[in-house]
């Protein structure tokens, strides 16, 4: 039996974390990996401080099957994302032939000096492969099971169809989205007794308030088809009953 592949993700930046910039790669990646069937287990947040990325590259590469990084990986000072991957694997952090060649060639293209900030792109642990970038050339690298990407949205996004095609995908969730008239506070006991009976199930309860009152959207996931039609009937008779 194959198991179902599972993915974490650590953004980096001291800006997540004062609020100045808005994180838009999390919500995206969970997408991403729903849609390839990987479970996306974990996500954290950690600040530009070296010690912190190596203790949750490491804690995070050997609990799941892929970890995906963002941000850290420009020319600037504050850019540690490389060297602090380097360290977790115990390996180290070099310019990488194939990473310069690529940089230096599109900066001679714009007639843009390749300076020692810009060479620092090219960094990277020793034997990574590297992530294209069409967007900005500045690639990204893999090490391990762990995925190193830029955070700019855009480019991170543009890494990511790149890795995705490469990757072990599960089998794909299915779900099915039941409106109940009812509020949270009229189903909960009986709708605990249905999640029990139907443990091969997740079942989300959503509270919604409409000029109608309170009523929930209750959805029913699992990995086989049976699994979600058995629960949804079970929520459709506990509706039915409410109703009178």
């Amino acid at each position: 039996m194959t198991t179902q592949p599972t993915a974490a993700m650590l953004a980096i930046g001291d800006e997540l974390l004062s609020g100045r910039t808005k994180d838009k790669n999390i919500g995206y990646l969970a997408d991403a990996m729903t849609l390839a069937a990987i479970e996306l287990r974990e996500v954290r947040i950690v600040a530009d401080d070296s010690d912190a990325i190596v203790e949750a590259v490491n804690a995070l590469r050997g609990r799941y099957t892929y970890v995906f990084t963002s941000g850290g990986i420009g020319g600037t000072h504050d850019d540690i994302t490389a060297d602090s991957v380097s360290a977790a694997f115990g390996l180290a952090c070099i310019y990488n032939d194939e990473a310069m060649a690529r940089l230096a060639e599109n900066y001679a293209r714009h007639g843009i000096a390749f300076n020692e900030s810009r060479q620092r792109m090219a960094r990277m642990p020793e034997g990574a492969t590297l992530i294209d970038n069409p967007v900005s050339t500045a690639p990204g690298f893999i090490i391990g099971n762990v995925y190193v990407m830029a955070g700019v949205p855009q480019v991170f996004q543009a890494m990511l169809a790149n890795v995705i095609p490469t990757l072990r995908g599960g089998v794909a969730i299915i779900s099915e989205a039941i409106d109940c008239p009812f509020g949270e506070g009229d189903i909960g006991t009986a709708l605990a007794a249905i999640q029990k009976a139907h443990p091969q199930t997740s079942i989300g309860s959503y509270p919604r308030f409409s000029d109608k009152g309170f009523n929930t959207q209750l959805v029913v996931r699992a990995r086989e088809r049976a699994a979600v039609d058995a629960a949804a009937a079970d929520i459709r008779a506990m509706i039915a009953s409410l109703q009178g």
